[in-house]
Parts: structure tokens; sequence; C-alpha cells
């Protein structure tokens, strides 16, 4: 290998798996237990601290991952926003069938979950301001397309990836690089070459803080450009910083007093939860990358938690759980109640979970990305609002 890196093929395959699975299919061929059917739900009993909810995400890669093997899957549709305990996703088959895929399945759901998830977080406190994803330089580049889909399914409004308008028909945002101004050597002659250089459409946006100070430089790119300049982004590294909010505060007011009120001011470098929350009074826009690229993890586990006997599903399931195939229904903002899926429905409360697969063929229309994203934010705006 060149790089470490899982073929998709070899992953369709189940090949990327834990060894102990491989190890319990050898045990129950040995025994004879090769068509023992089950439910196997997938969930989170405990979400990171402070967290009363999370996002769903992933899904899609993991119908894909089962398209064309005889099982069935229920599950809550991507983009939903979840509560403890509730099933996310139930797979009814033969154990013998999928049980070696959990290793995949469940790494699909959970670092997809965790991604969107502190998205989801960082757009919810950034209220009606921008956040941008500047996270891919984080994370190995095999798994870029995956972040910055479960970014912008968490909610942010632009991602950077290059590859986005071919794979997602995304237009990729971003700014300049430090890198521009040190190689050209002088800020004002390359902010003068990426005008002329660079489509129309990409906004004028300057990174102001590379040689001088913030406001001097922001002042420069406001006089070079003048109706043009979108914005400026300040990155300015920790150790520079003292107050960024007195520094955004000083900016915005130079910027005005001399004409310049519609430039905007965009942050990046370090933004977390807190400093959305400190700044978000004073600036247009966030770029978020590490936080969002290596958040903390939504803790999700696959269960058995039925299994047929005798023609009849029974309730079984290890200690510590709820046994029971289950079903969610969500009867107001994130006012959800959990009952066996064959229950009689609640009046008034939409269920969650639907079918998706039906041994093996998806039978639900997937949305596209933008329709996820657009799920994920209107039910923001309800528990925001709430």
């Amino acid at each position: 290998m060149r790089f470490y890196l899982a073929s998709e093929e070899d992953i369709v395959k189940g090949k990327i798996t834990d060894v102990y699975f491989e190890r319990t299919l050898k045990v129950l061929d040995k025994l004879g237990l090769d068509n023992v059917m089950v439910r196997m739900e997938v969930h989170s009993y405990g979400l990171p601290k402070g967290y009363q909810w999370a996002v769903f995400s992933g899904l899609e890669e993991v119908l894909n991952l089962f398209e064309g093997k005889p099982i069935s899957i229920y599950a809550m549709p991507e983009g939903t926003l979840f509560k403890e305990v509730e099933p996310l996703m139930i797979i009814e088959g033969n154990y013998r069938d999928f049980g070696a895929y959990e290793t995949e399945f469940l790494g699909i759901l959970r670092h997809y979950s965790s991604v969107s998830t502190k998205a989801a977080r960082i757009k919810s406190l950034a209220i009606d301001k921008n956040v941008l994803f500047f996270g891919l330089r984080s994370a190995h580049p095999a798994i870029a397309p995956m972040l910055d889909r479960a970014a912008y399914i968490g909610g942010v409004d632009g991602i950077s990836g290059a590859f986005d308008k071919e794979v997602f028909d995304i237009e990729p945002s971003g700014t300049m690089p430090h890198a521009l101004m040190l190689t050209v050597g002088d800020n004002v002659k390359a902010w003068k070459a990426f005008d002329e250089v660079v489509e129309d459409n990409v906004p004028r946006i300057v990174l102001a803080d590379t040689f001088e100070d913030e406001r001097t430089e922001a002042l420069k790119a406001a006089d070079l450009l003048g109706d043009k300049l979108a914005g400026i982004r300040l990155d300015t590294p920790s150790s520079r910083r003292g107050n960024f909010r007195k520094i955004v505060q000083e900016i915005r007011w130079t910027l005005n007093i001399h004409g310049y009120n519609h430039v905007k001011i965009y942050v990046s470098g370090g933004i977390d939860e807190e400093q959305v929350l400190d700044l978000r009074d004073y600036v247009d826009g966030f770029g978020v990358g590490t936080s969002i690229a290596f958040p903390e993890s939504v803790d999700l586990s696959a269960d058995i938690v039925e299994k047929m006997i005798d023609g009849n599903w029974v309730p079984y399931t290890k200690r510590g759980k709820w046994p029971g195939a289950k079903q969610v229904y969500r009867c107001g903002k994130l006012d959800d109640k959990i009952t066996l899926i064959n229950s009689p429905p609640i009046e008034d409360c939409k269920p969650l979970l639907i079918k998706y697969m039906e041994n093996g063929k998806i039978v639900s229309k997937l949305p596209s990305l933008t329709e996820i994203r657009n799920y994920v934010i209107s039910q923001l705006k309800e528990i925001t609002q709430g």
C-alpha cells in the first residue's frame, strides 16, 4: 500500500471488520446456527456531556453497503435530531448475513453523526450568521468528501472542497490562504492579482492579518477594492489575539467611519462553540475547521434486541439495554415517545422510523444532500425558537 486505505470493494465485501466478528461466524457455523433471525438496533445510550440531542447521518452510505444483501432496514430519515435510547436504525435478517458488517455500518453512522452533530450545534449558536467548514486539512484526504457531506448535513452554509461541485453539485466556498500573500511577498499586490484572476462570481473576501495589524490591512483592502470587497477574514494566531472580540469591534468601527459599512467580517482559527457565542453579535460569519472535523464522539452502539423463536419475534437483548424492536413517535419539538415497533400508533404523532430496505432493495426515496440539510435547519429553528 502507498496509502493505507480500505477500497470500496473491500468495504462492500465486509473485509474491513474486527477479527472477532469473523471468529463469531466460524463458531456459529460450527454449531450449525447459520439461520438465526434477529433484529439489531442502532442507538446511543450516552450522548456527550451537555448534549440534549444529536443528528443522525450516514444512512445513505449504510444503505449502499447493504444493497443486494438479504436484509431489511428501518431507520429515521437522515438528518433527524434524536435523543438518547431512541432507535435510529433496525436491521432485520439472518445474523449470518450482516453480523460481520457491524464494524463498517457502525463506523459510518458514528463518524457521520458525530460530525453532523457538531456542525449543527455550531450552526444553531451562530443563528443567522454564516458558518463555513474549513476542516479538510484536519483529516486524511481519503475521507474529505465524507467530512464535507457530514458537515453540510449538519447545517453549515458552505464547504470548501474543490471537488464539491462535481460530487455534490454544491459550489465550494473559500477565501484565500496566508500562503498567497507570503509567496507574493506583498499583501496589496496579492489581493489585486486575486481580484484580476479569480472568477467574478467568487466573493472578494480578503485575509487581512498576514504582515500588519488587522485594522491596517482591513482598511488597505477596502481602499484597494472598494465596493468589490465583500468582506475580510481574520485568522489571527492565538499568540497575537489578545481580546479577539475587541479587535473585531475596532475593525468594524474603522471600516464604518471610512464608508465601508458593506464590508463583512469573518473570523476563523480555533473556532468552537465558546468563540461563536462570544463573537456572533459582532461578526458576519465563521470559518470552522478542527472542532467540526474532530468533534466529541456521538457514541452509537448496535445490539440485538429481538430474536425469532418458533416463528415469533421475541424481545431479547443484553443487560443494560431496552429489549424489543422499537418505534419513535415525534409529538412536538423533540417531544418523542418510544413504543414497541408493532404497538398501535400514537395519535397526532409522527412515526420516525420508516422502511428503507426490503430484502436488499432500497424501497424509500432518498433525499438530496440539500434537502437533508434543509431538514436539519428546520428542526434547529424549531428547538431554538422553542
